[in-house]
């Protein structure tokens, strides 16, 4: 199972197109820290219909967009 398990849970029970998130909110919502280790699971979400569209260093945020298939 994934660390990242409740975020991803969390990116599609909101349902939206464009998901953008802080760095904060990722950490409290998934419960742990954001390290450069999110780098390694960034491409877990694709299983949820979700990805990783962009990570802003210089915002602390992260979008995610629904794939659409």
């Amino acid at each position: 199972m994934s660390e990242y398990l409740k975020l991803w849970e969390y990116v599609v029970q909101n349902n939206k197109d464009t998901l953008k998130l802080s760095f904060e909110d990722v950490e409290r919502i998934g419960g742990n820290v954001l390290n450069h280790s999110f780098l390694n699971h960034k491409k877990e979400p694709l299983d949820y219909g979700y990805e990783v569209k962009k990570i802003s260093m210089k915002n602390k945020d992260i979008v995610f967009i629904r794939k659409s298939y």
